[in-house]
């Protein structure tokens, strides 16, 4: 396991780790805050040195945010009940107390180590358009299609749009019940009521739909988290196509792995690319958020460089602008991936398959020469 420590006051905690077979980075108190701020590597552990602090450090709060499956193992002086409680609830998963010994930290290592091996967590992909009509159905509908031939009945589409999304248009499907009776009957989930809520296509890919009433209520950003992390326990892939103007969506998505923006070459979209992609950086971490080009023209006005400069990343996907095959795809209910006969269908499959870590042949790709992390299907223990 690799784990990296945060605040490291000496060196005793990194000697204590490398003597577990735990290979340990280390970073100082001082170096922290900004650290965790700009976004730390990934890694299979957290260990946070709070030794002399009484109150809850917000790198706390901030690793929670930022790696939301990432087990973080606290250092304290001594057991204070409060401390402890306070820090259960913001996420920590072990407690470290002082004196130091070998014996505890082997017993709270062998402890996270089970509980990282004790299931497989699929990776969840979030589209959410930076306007409206800029494709972000078209694009979440052709991924989760294409994941879908990669893991024939181990992939799901959400349509987050909790009221008249359009998936089921693009899919041909007609489901009989949707995303907002999972949410309402979070009390319910298990894997065999999730089952009769969704409707696989005959493509292999299992469809949550968008309902066709609205809600009444208020959406509880809990629930929303909880149907979220249930699909992710029980597919090896997720795509949730998110409404950007439901704020409890937005903050319900700690279990995404990477959440995609789909832009244009419109001033207007440009610019809300640049905002949203600022704010959910901010909320879940740089590396979890990335910006594509829908209906991309290599003549138009605002050119990729000027994209790359509003959003502040490098664009490494572009969908070519293709406005006739795209509508007929739909009217169809056919994905475009499934005939991926022009260039359209074909960047689109290159995303799916840069998501799920493989090259055109179906083999892992290394890690020097993907975009994003390969999931594994298991976590290192």
């Amino acid at each position: 396991m690799r784990a990296t420590i945060v605040g490291a006051a000496d060196k005793r905690i990194q000697e204590l780790l490398t003597s577990c077979g735990i290979s340990t980075t280390a970073i100082a108190a001082a170096d922290s805050a900004s650290r965790i701020q700009a976004g730390l590597p990934s890694a299979d552990i957290f260990v946070l040195d709070m030794r002399g602090q009484t109150r809850i450090p917000a790198a706390l709060v901030s690793l929670r945010q930022h790696h939301p499956r990432t087990p973080i193992v606290l250092v304290v002086s001594s057991l204070d009940p409060v401390l402890i409680l306070e820090a259960m609830r913001a996420g920590a998963s072990e407690c470290l107390v002082e004196p130091l010994s070998q014996a505890e930290t082997q017993a709270a290592m062998t402890r996270v180590a089970a509980h990282l091996s004790s299931g497989v967590s699929g990776q969840v992909f979030a589209f959410l358009g930076a306007k409206g009509g800029v494709g972000t159905t078209t694009v979440a509908v052709n991924v989760a299609t294409e994941l879908a031939r990669i893991a024939p009945g181990s992939t799901l589409l959400m349509d987050l749009h909790l009221a008249y999304g359009d998936t089921a248009v693009f899919l041909g499907a007609e489901p009989r019940f949707s995303v907002m009776d999972a949410i309402e009957n979070t009390d319910k989930l298990d894997k065999a009521f999730f089952r009769s809520l969704v409707v696989r296509t005959k493509d292999g890919l299992d469809l949550l739909a968008s309902s066709d009433r609205s809600m009444m209520v208020p959406i509880d950003v809990e629930r929303v988290s909880q149907v979220v992390s249930f699909a992710a326990q029980h597919y090896l892939y997720s795509v949730l196509d998110v409404p950007r103007s439901e704020p409890a969506v937005l903050e319900g998505l700690e279990a995404v792995k990477t959440i995609i923006i789909v832009a244009n070459q419109e001033l207007a979209s440009v610019r809300s690319a640049g905002r949203i992609a600022a704010t959910l950086r901010q909320r879940y971490g740089k590396d979890r958020v990335r910006v594509v080009v829908s209906r991309y023209d290599p003549k138009a006005e605002i050119g990729q460089d000027d994209v790359q400069r509003a959003v502040s990343e490098t664009i490494r996907h572009v969908f070519p602008s293709d406005y006739r095959t795209a509508l007929d795809a739909m009217n169809t209910g056919r994905p475009l991936v499934l005939g991926n006969h022009n260039r359209l269908s074909a960047s689109l499959v290159a995303l799916a398959r840069d998501l799920a870590g493989i090259d055109e042949a179906g083999r892992p790709v290394p890690a020097s020469g993907r975009m994003f992390e390969r999931w594994t299907g298991r976590r290192k223990s």
